[in-house]
């Protein structure tokens, strides 16, 4: 039986990236409860089938729902773009339809047709992302009039997780898919960048980037949507618990969390050890 009482907000990812999801998010909404999970005994989801990633997704958001969160959000890319709607359609009827899980695409969608003057966009992802052409199609259906087009970048999580964001062999790898990018479409005025990882490569992409060309991370846009969202739904904001914490959990070694979250969120955290599946 799921928990009625107020619980925090989950943010489940793949690995370490949904932390630049959840500093965003506390930056707007400090005053919440927040859970974040990170299945890093099986990162990376990018390449996986999309049944894999649904079936770990899954088991995830069951976990959080379990530890009393009544709102889940997806805070990685392949896990909104290969589970979220199986989850939504199939899972929380069985669930509890007064569960709700949000992903970080559809966000960032929204707020696209403001930052474009152009209406071509470009896309540097996962490879599982691109597949998947989720960004497409969210942005298709709410702007028409808008060109996407994507760049699988499979070396650029490696890089920030092992720390090398910063190094020189890094400007090759970031250099490397700009250019893809911007000879595929050079008219793209708007970038996203559709992982969680790739913000720490700023510096890196921001170098390598033509003048007049916007960079759309996403952390601000999926804060500033879930603050609408609330606002639009105040029965579940009322079932999220205000006492301003939050709690890390992970699939591998608490240790090595502790080390790379120091990279994404520049403070110490504390860190539990979970099993899935």
């Amino acid at each position: 039986m799921l928990s009625t009482k107020p619980g925090p907000i989950g943010v489940f990812d793949s690995g370490y990236g949904g932390l630049t999801i959840l500093h965003g998010i506390r930056q707007l909404l400090p005053e919440y409860d927040y859970l974040y999970l990170g299945d890093n005994a099986r990162t990376p989801y990018g390449p996986r089938s999309f049944d894999v990633v649904y079936e770990f997704t899954r088991q995830a958001v069951e976990r959080l729902f379990e530890m009393g969160c009544h709102l889940v959000i997806l805070g990685c890319n392949t896990a909104s773009a290969k589970a979220l709607r199986s989850i939504q359609q199939n899972d929380l009827p069985l669930w509890d339809p007064e569960r709700r899980v949000l992903g970080v695409i559809r966000p960032t969608a929204e707020v696209i047709g403001s930052l474009t003057q152009t209406r071509h966009v470009g896309i540097l992802a996962t490879e599982g992302t691109i597949k998947s052409e989720s960004y497409n199609l969210e942005i298709q259906k709410l702007f028409p009039d808008i060109t996407v087009s994507g760049v699988a970048c499979p070396f650029w999580v490696p890089l920030v997780e092992y720390n090398e964001a910063d190094s020189p062999g890094a400007d090759y790898f970031v250099k490397k898919r700009i250019d893809q990018i911007m000879h595929l479409d050079p008219q793209i005025d708007a970038l996203i960048l559709g992982c969680t990882h790739y913000p720490l490569l700023m510096p890196k992409i921001l170098k390598y980037l033509p003048a007049g060309v916007r960079v759309v991370p996403q952390g601000e846009y999926v804060a500033e949507s879930l603050k609408s969202y609330f606002k639009r739904n105040t029965a579940i904001e009322q079932k999220c618990s205000k006492n301003h914490s939050v709690r890390y959990l992970t699939t591998e070694n608490p240790d090595k969390f502790k080390e790379q979250a120091q990279i994404f969120l520049h403070e110490p955290v504390e860190v539990e050890n979970i099993t899935l599946g």
